[in-house]
């Protein structure tokens, strides 16, 4: 695999056109040491105390790091939130000695951050995998979290949704379909995750974003993909929030994650859950219709303020 030099890599290039627009945007890069184990970067706003507009955690899933992830989100969120936008353990420039890789330790290193911070309360959305891990820090920490956004996250999967999804990619292990390390890899979990057809990407590009974005600490990310509790079983190990009110959002095309998960996870979310589908859209609905998800989860987080 050709590697390109940083001035030629469009990635890079791209990386700092993202870093320009979180700056923009009132956040800047930090890093805190949460116990002798554990360091979360993140970005979040300048100031060390924030001031009175409510608080928001945007949680990313599996693959690249937060800011590839949340860009048009955090342009659209932060002039009227407090925003704050972690890196997972093992993702960017976040990392533990831990050995410990369930979602429930990324939920409890997400909620120490908060802690650490002075975030007394706050909205979650995540995405994904990181869905998990939103989920796993409203039921945990009831208290601290006011509203919930889980995205184009099975929840509810099940050990047999595990294993129509590895159908689905024709692959044999899901590390070759979340983690790819060719080409040929990468374009497959493409065309699951998108809607649009994008077959036309140049082989040196495809080459270029496995060497910037999916590289990185491939052992520890492949161990949190084995240490994910959710999936193992033949049933849905959740609990519902019926204390929160709780927004499911899903892409209509979902190859992922298939709509029907999104039906059901509605059911089991509580009462106060409710679903939006947005079409033309896949498993990154928040990146593939920025503009409509944005708004719906803005009416959603917004609905009862004044």
């Amino acid at each position: 695999m050709t590697i390109l030099p940083s001035f030629l890599s469009p990635v890079t290039l791209w990386g700092l056109y993202v870093r320009r627009c979180f700056a923009a945007s009132g956040l800047s890069q930090q890093s805190m040491k949460l116990d002798e184990h554990t360091t979360l970067h993140f970005w979040g706003p300048h100031q060390t105390i924030p001031n009175n507009k409510p608080c928001l955690v945007l949680i990313h899933g599996f693959g690249p790091a937060a800011m590839w992830q949340w860009r048009k989100q955090v342009q659209f969120f932060t002039p009227n939130f407090n925003v704050y936008v972690p890196d997972l353990v093992f993702f960017g420039r976040s990392t533990t000695t831990s050995p410990d890789r369930a979602e429930t330790f990324q939920a409890a290193s997400v909620a120490k951050l908060l802690e650490k911070l002075g975030v007394e309360r706050f909205s979650v959305v995540g995405t994904s995998y990181g869905g998990f891990v939103a989920y796993h820090v409203a039921r945990m920490w009831p208290e601290r979290v006011e509203k919930v956004v889980i995205a184009s996250s099975g929840v509810n999967m099940r050990g047999r949704d595990s294993e129509a999804l590895l159908k689905r990619a024709n692959v044999e292990k899901i590390e070759d379909l979340m983690l790819p390390a060719t080409a040929a890899q990468l374009r497959k979990l493409v065309r699951l995750a998108m809607f649009k057809k994008v077959d036309m990407i140049p082989q040196f590009f495809m080459n270029d974003l496995i060497e910037k974005l999916y590289s990185d600490k491939r052992k520890e990310k492949m161990e949190l993909l084995k240490g994910v509790t959710i999936g193992r079983d033949d049933k849905a190990n959740i609990s519902p929030l019926d204390d929160k009110e709780v927004l499911i959002v899903w892409g209509e095309s979902d190859q992922i994650f298939p709509l029907e998960m999104a039906t059901e996870l509605k059911q089991l979310m509580g009462t106060k859950a409710r679903l939006e589908v947005i079409k033309n859209t896949s498993h990154m609905p928040q990146i593939e219709d920025s503009v409509q998800f944005n708004h719906i989860v803005q009416n959603f987080l917004c609905k009862d303020r004044v």
